[in-house]
C-alpha cells in the first residue's frame, strides 16, 4: 500500500440557479478519485470543516470510500468553505468575485496528529493557494515525503526558485506559451512539470524531456468542475506505482474525461 495524503481544501460547490450542493475542493476531489479507483493507495485527508450542513455533506459524500478522515477536523461553530459555481451552456464552470467563502479553511492550523500523518505519508498533495503551503514545504524538508502541487492558473512566478527544489510533481492549467518555462524548470530542478491544456491534452517535462498525451474525447461535457483534480489523482496514483510519465498522463486524461460527464468534482 502507498500512503498518500491530500490537504487542505475541503469545500462545497453550490451551483447557482439549482442551489445543488456538491462536496469538492482540490483535496477532497483528489482523495475521492484516488480512493475510488486505486486499491493500492492508502488515502488520507487533512483539513478543517464546520459543524454545519456543508461539513456534514462532505463527510457523507465520502463515507463509503476508503479514506482516512482522522485528520478532518470539525470546528464547532465554524463555517465550511463554499464556492458558488456558475456553468455556461457548454458546461464550463466560472466564478464571480464573491463566489468564494473560505470559512475555516482560511484559518486552518496543523495539529501534532496532522504532522504525524504527514510524516507517515509517502506523498502529500496540495494546492499552491493553500494557507499553510509554506509550512508544508518546511515539513517536507524535515520529513522527506514527496510533494505534488496544483498551481491551477497561477502566472506570477516570482520567488519560485525558493520552492521549486521541493516540488516533485508540478501541475498547472496552462497554454502552449508556458511550455518553455516548464521545460527549463525540469532541467534546473528534479521535479516533473505538467501543463494541462484542456482539449489539447497535456504536456509534461522531466529532465528536459517532453511528453505529450491527448485528451480523451467525451460525447458531451456536462461540467468541468474537478477535472484538473481528477487528472492529477490519476497521474499521481499511476506514476508513484510505475514511474512512467507518459502512462501517468494517459491515466490522468482517462480519469478527467469521466469527471467531465457528471456534475461536481467526483
Amino acid at each position: 500500500m502507498m500512503k498518500v495524503t491530500a490537504m487542505t481544501c475541503l469545500c462545497v460547490d453550490v451551483f447557482d440557479g439549482t442551489e445543488e450542493i456538491r462536496p469538492g475542493g482540490e483535496a477532497l476531489n483528489f482523495a475521492a478519485t484516488a480512493a475510488g479507483r486505486y486499491e493500492y493507495i492508502q488515502m488520507s485527508l487533512i483539513g478543517g470543516i464546520g459543524d454545519d450542513n456543508y461539513g456534514k455533506s462532505i463527510l457523507d459524500s465520502i463515507s463509503g470510500l476508503k479514506i482516512n478522515t482522522d485528520c478532518v477536523h470539525v470546528i464547532p461553530g465554524g463555517a465550511t468553505a463554499s464556492n458558488r459555481t456558475y456553468l455556461t451552456e457548454d458546461g464550463d464552470r466560472y466564478y464571480l468575485d464573491d463566489s468564494w467563502q473560505e470559512g475555516v479553511y482560511g484559518s486552518f492550523a496543523l495539529t501534532d496528529v496532522d504532522k504525524q500523518k504527514m510524516k507517515d505519508s509517502q506523498l502529500i498533495h496540495t494546492n499552491f493557494s493553500c494557507p499553510i503551503f509554506f509550512e508544508i514545504i518546511k515539513l517536507k524538508k524535515e520529513y522527506g515525503f514527496q510533494m505534488s502541487v496544483d498551481f491551477d492558473k497561477e502566472r506570477d512566478f516570482s520567488g519560485f526558485e525558493e520552492i521549486l527544489p521541493y516540488i516533485d510533481y508540478f501541475f498547472i492549467s496552462g497554454e502552449e506559451s508556458l511550455l518553455p518555462v516548464l521545460k527549463k524548470w525540469s532541467m534546473d530542478y528534479k521535479g516533473v512539470f505538467t501543463a494541462t491544456l484542456a482539449e489539447k491534452g497535456s504536456v509534461a517535462y522531466g529532465n528536459g524531456i517532453e511528453y505529450r498525451a491527448d485528451a480523451v474525447k467525451v460525447s458531451e461535457v456536462i461540467d468541468t468542475t474537478g477535472c484538473g483534480d481528477s487528472y492529477q489523482a490519476g497521474f499521481i496514483c499511476s506514476v508513484i506505482k510505475d514511474g512512467q510519465i507518459k502512462a501517468a498522463m494517459e491515466e490522468g486524461s482517462k480519469v478527467a474525461a469521466e469527471t467531465l460527464s457528471h456534475i461536481g468534482g467526483f
